[in-house]
């Protein structure tokens, strides 16, 4: 069940330059897959290096929540009175630079949910490499 940018808008508030999940490839109760593409284009390689652009690593974990916040979206029916926020990461590692040009498949797992806090382990994968990990908290909330 692939997921396109116009239903990612749908679920997301997040908007240009800050959304950072292109496209939802694979989703259940359980975890979803996703797909961020990095192109030269983007807005942080103008300060992230300029001789050697290099994708920020917290940039690599909002990729994760975001697809997180999809993913709990996606088990609570899409109700539109609850919006994910980013309520904490734990155990965060980066093991690879994301360079212009790859593409990053990102991959998030429920671990465990009480109410409506849920905690989900992200993966962030370049050419089956591991760049980036971190179990994230989200909580939904009314939005603000």
């Amino acid at each position: 069940m692939v997921k396109d940018t116009k239903w990612i808008q749908s679920v997301l508030p997040h908007r240009y330059p800050f959304l950072m999940v292109d496209r939802v490839t694979e989703i259940s109760t359980e975890e979803a897959v996703g797909i961020k593409n990095v192109t030269i284009n983007e807005p942080y390689f103008q300060g992230h290096f300029p001789d050697e652009p290099i994708v920020p690593g917290v940039l690599i974990l909002e990729a994760l929540a975001q697809l997180g916040g999809i993913l709990i979206s996606f088990i609570k029916g899409e109700e539109k009175e609850q919006r994910g926020y980013f309520a904490g990461i734990d155990n965060a590692r980066f093991r690879r630079p994301v360079r212009p040009g790859d593409q990053i498949v990102l991959k998030v797992s429920v671990l465990k949910h009480r109410g409506d806090i849920f905690k989900v382990k992200g993966v962030a994968t370049v050419d089956g490499e591991v760049a980036a990990e971190g179990e994230l908290m989200i909580a939904l909330r009314k939005p603000l």
